[in-house]
């Protein structure tokens, strides 16, 4: 037996990250038995245990402890694990807290330049003795990278990441115990604009978003050998200042540096004022630089240009050896196609997306620190010779780890998952964007809550959607519960400085992200702790709608994005769908107040149990008054609106309601031409009357609009728009085009749990119950499926063999799977044995042969 994947607040050994209540998960593998027996899960501290349960009631996907925790101490966490055969196991893991509510020692520090000047803050130090254990606590703003002797004081880039910083600041935890020495000791500090105060926001944007000058706040704290501790702060001691080599940088617009620079004389910080919001102890996963990627290959265009092309949309920054002699400008533009074969960036509307690099003849590895971009190629001016060797791409997103995979044995829909993949990586940046490229890079919500499923199965999610949430219940606590259109409500910045005191919000689809996003992430992960701090975000959101509701049960006031960038308005240059917005926005209403209902059935809150199911149920009978005649006809004929009709159960007739949408699409010739609602829901709706054959046939049409036109067309990522680019290679629209936009990449929720069968069950949280049932489709050779879930890992597959469907199956301990064979009262074979009908899979690998119905 092994005890793997322990983690407290969803986080693998965490230094410095709020963790106020702890909250312990874990997966057991390798186990003789086949179910969790009893567990027992303690906590201690330099040795004493100050926590300790055990029982055969504690669940592995969550054990809250409640301790009062001490500032900037480690507490060890051990797990025990007893099956029903008697074997055990323990492993361990440990934590870290920050300042954890600590009273600063540190004031804020800027340095006495010119405000858009980049600085490099330094201190210097003794230590009388072998250091044993080294802290630094801080944030620097906009974007901050610490050196202590040389070496980076983390592997972290683009800290401390993006939120509005007026409602709270992140302070990060640096671990630097190996970077000190007995002796003299130099922490070099340098500060580029960010989020903070570089230009952000649509268009030109605003500058100096959050605040007008870089400034650092920063505490440090050493361990000797010989017992007594050293410690720093800035505004105590002398602080210097020299200028950086960067000399601009820019979200957008990227980032200059000359390395010929005198940085001049040294001079000391200023004490300066704190900005706006509160620092705290973070919860943004890390950003890293989780791929390097080489092997670009260089391409001549038309034009003469030289461009590097690494074969793969992605979200990061190119490295480079520069040996370039002194005053040699190296100049680097990034885009994501090319058209005419000439390197292409105009869908980047103003934002620049550029490097600018001077040598000072010095042999040295070249990348910026204080922006990102999305591209594929580089296009590269100034050097004598563009070897592409000397060239790498830097992926970098939050560093959660990949749980799920899919192979199709079809090449075309194994790039489709692949793109989606890499979809969320390159939008998975401490915010879930809607893209990362252009003038934009925003927390989207509309596009985060429809691809939330999607997201939950291949990435391990739960910490990076508990920060987005904190941010979005921040904004929602001053919006009276509504949800901003972007999170961190940027718009509301924006508009302070040029149109009045807020942005826009409360759109349906989009701010229901406050609801579907903590549902998804219980369904999948099974943590009601989590599920309790995130209630308030459904409930504040759920009587925000209940408040424009005029006493009819219906939503039909205010603004809605709806069904985005549908083709079904006759009105082609428009980007909003056919589809009644106020319909939407209704059937919003009854998923957000259903949605709130279950949560509240989970906590055990009863009277808001009842309140939400009966408001519901009003609601849905309200509907059906509205918007369907009294022979059960829809009355908002688009596919998106009978797609959602059918999922939600509203049809009063469903059967007929399910012929008018197959009719539907008949019509189109099996063509959807649902928008960013209707796409997520068209496919599943399709499995649930039965016509999983125009399904698949969607997710295998080649020709407009379709998932598998763009893998066609050479797309790496999923792209914004249907046919962001044309047949003819050329780009459709430069206004809103993005390449990387993950939110049509929402249908592999649907390949996961329908073509490859594995979803958790209504009642079974975290997966500790699942169902399985593939659809093994004719027109597919077979599938392979692997899912490391909460509980453990799940690989379901199947192939088709002489008349026969051949299924794998791998069920993780301590859970169960009901397997459903295509046809159940057929006689199949399970390892084996012969049975019939829905078969209860514990721990363990089946094998099952079930006759192809199809055959």
């Amino acid at each position: 037996m092994i005890i793997s994947n322990i983690r407290i607040q969803h986080l693998t050994n965490p230094v410095g990250w709020d963790v106020r209540r702890p909250n312990i998960s874990w997966t057991t593998e390798d186990a003789k038995g086949t179910r969790q027996k009893w567990a027992k899960v303690e906590i201690s501290e330099a040795g004493t245990c100050v926590f300790s349960e055990e029982g055969e009631e504690l669940s592995s996907l969550s054990v809250a402890a409640d301790i009062d925790l001490k500032p900037r101490t480690r507490y060890d966490v051990t797990v025990t694990v007893e099956d029903e055969t008697g074997d055990r196991a323990s492993g361990t893991a440990f934590f870290e807290t920050g300042k954890a509510g600590e009273e600063w020692r540190a004031k804020w520090i800027t340095a006495p330049f010119e405000k858009d000047v980049h600085p490099v803050i330094t201190y210097k130090m003794h230590l009388p003795a072998k250091p044993v254990k080294g802290r630094l606590y801080g944030v620097g703003f906009g974007i901050c990278e610490i050196t202590v002797n040389g070496r980076r004081a983390s592997s972290e880039v683009l800290a401390p990441f993006y939120n509005d910083y007026n409602n709270w600041i992140q302070a990060e935890t640096y671990d630097i115990t190996d970077l000190l020495r007995q002796g003299e000791n130099t922490v070099e500090c340098s500060l580029g604009k960010g989020w903070y105060m570089g230009r952000f926001g649509f268009g030109a944007g605003g500058k100096e978003m959050y605040g007008s000058r870089m400034k650092l706040l920063l505490e440090g704290h050493a361990a000797l050998e010989d017992g007594t501790e050293a410690s720093f702060a800035t505004g105590e001691g002398e602080w210097l200042c020299k200028r950086s080599e960067t000399v601009d940088s820019s979200i957008y617009d990227g980032e200059v540096i000359d390395m010929t620079l005198d940085p001049g004389e040294s001079v000391p910080a200023l004490v300066c004022e704190a900005p706006e919001g509160p620092v705290t102890d973070r919860l943004s996963p890390p950003v890293h630089i989780v791929e390097r990627l080489a092997g670009a290959k260089l391409i001549l265009t038309p034009k003469g240009e030289r461009v590097l092309d690494f074969g793969q949309v992605m979200t990061g920054w190119v490295e480079f050896l520069c040996e370039a002699p002194k005053g040699t400008k190296v100049y680097l533009q990034y885009g994501e196609l090319l058209q005419d074969e000439c390197f292409y960036r105009e869908n980047l509307r103003s934002a620049l997306a550029e490097f600018t690099y001077i040598s000072d003849g010095e042999r040295r590895l070249v990348r910026p620190r204080f922006t990102f971009y999305g591209f594929r190629y580089v296009k590269v001016e100034g050097l004598d010779y563009v070897d592409p060797r000397a060239f790498t791409a830097c992926v970098i997103h939050s560093d959660v780890p990949f749980t799920g995979s899919i192979k199709m044995g079809n090449a075309k829909l194994d790039r489709l998952f692949e793109n989606a993949f890499w979809s969320q990586r390159g939008n998975f940046l401490d915010t879930p964007t809607d893209c990362p490229q252009r003038d934009e890079r925003m927390g989207w919500t509309g596009d985060a809550q429809v691809f939330a499923p999607t997201a939950c199965y291949n990435m391990y999610t739960p910490a990076f959607y508990r920060k987005y949430l904190h941010d979005m219940l921040l904004e929602q606590r001053k919006l009276d519960g509504s949800v901003p259109f972007v999170v961190p409500d940027v718009l509301s910045v924006l508009h302070r400085f040029e149109e009045g005191p807020h942005g826009e919000h409360g759109s349906c689809a989009w701010a229901d992200a406050a609801s579907v996003i903590p549902w998804t992430v219980y369904r999948f992960y099974g943590d009601k702790e989590l599920l309790k701090e995130e209630y308030e975000n459904m409930t504040l959101w759920a009587e925000w709608i209940h408040r424009q509701d005029e006493g009819d049960f219906l939503w039909r006031k205010g603004f809605h994005f709806a069904d985005w960038l549908a083709l079904d308005n006759p009105d082609k240059g428009s980007s909003f769908g056919g589809t009644d917005p106020y319909y939407i926005a209704s059937v919003y209403y009854y998923y957000t107040t259903l949605l709130c209902a279950k949560a509240a059935k989970v906590l055990g809150y009863l009277t808001d149990e009842g309140k939400y199911a009966s408001r519901a149920s009003s609601i849905a009978d309200a509907i059906r008054r509205e918007y369907f005649t009294p022979t059960g006809r829809i009355a908002v004929p688009t596919q998106t609106a009978m797609a959602l009709s059918l999922y939600f159960d509203i049809a009063p007739d469903p059967e007929r309601t399910a012929r008018d949408l197959c009719a539907k699409l008949e019509e189109r010739k099996v063509h959807l031409d649902t928008g960013f609602v209707g796409t997520y829901f068209l496919l599943p709706v399709l499995t649930k009357i039965g016509r999983n054959d125009l399904a698949v046939q969607l997710l295998l049409n080649e020709d407009y609009p379709s998932w598998l036109y763009e893998v066609n067309m050479g797309a790496t990522t999923i792209w914004e728009r249907w046919n962001s680019v044309l047949p003819d290679g050329h780009v459709s629209d430069t206004g809103m085009n993005s390449m990387n936009h993950y939110a049509y990449g929402s249908v592999m929720e649907w390949v996961y749990s329908v073509l490859c069968g594995l979803k958790p069950s209504e009642d079974g949280a975290g997966f500790k119950k699942a169902v399985i049932r593939p659809y093994a489709d004719k027109r597919l050779h077979g599938i392979k499926c692997e899912y490391l879930s909460a509980a453990g890992r799940y690989r379901s597959a199947w192939e088709r063999r002489e008349g026969s469907i051949l299924y794998h199956v791998e069920v993780p301990f301590d859970a169960n799977a009901e397997f459903i064979p295509p046809d159940e009262k057929a006689l199949i074979t399970v390892n084996g044995k012969e049975t019939k009908g829905r078969q209860t899979l514990l721990c363990g690998a089946y094998d099952i042969v079930c006759p192809d119905p199809e055959a």
